[in-house]
This record gives structure tokens, sequence and C-alpha cells, in this order.
């Protein structure tokens, strides 16, 4: 693991910061990253999401009700 200053790690975009400031966001953003669950839910699908277009007709009119 590598060490890096504190100006690697956060950068100030406009204005100036207090240490106590990098701190508070600091401890705020790791907050937030810990409360995260680590792996999202997955969404089981029963039908394919697709079409299988040769099992489509050739034409389709403009008028029907399949689309």
């Amino acid at each position: 693991m590598t060490t890096a200053t504190a100006e690697s790690v956060l950068r100030v975009e406009k204005g100036l910061a207090d240490p106590e400031e990098l701190a508070a966001i600091t401890a705020v953003l790791l907050a937030r990253a810990a409360a995260q669950p680590t792996t999202a839910p997955t969404r089981v699908r029963n039908t394919a999401a697709w079409r299988r277009l040769e099992r489509t007709p050739g034409f389709r009119a403009p008028h029907s009700w399949q689309g």
C-alpha cells in the first residue's frame, strides 16, 4: 500500500479548507462508503428481454396490435 499526502487525496477546487473541514468531509465520505452494500442486488428475469426475429412473420401491418 502506498502512502499519499493530503494534497493528493483531497483537492479543494475553490476557497480554503481548514484541516478540520477536510477531516469532516473525509469522515462523511468514509461513512457513506461503508454504509453502501458491497454487492448490488441482482434482478432475475424469467423471460428473455429480446425478440427472436425469426419467429415473427415477415410483414406486420401498420395498424397491428402486435407492436
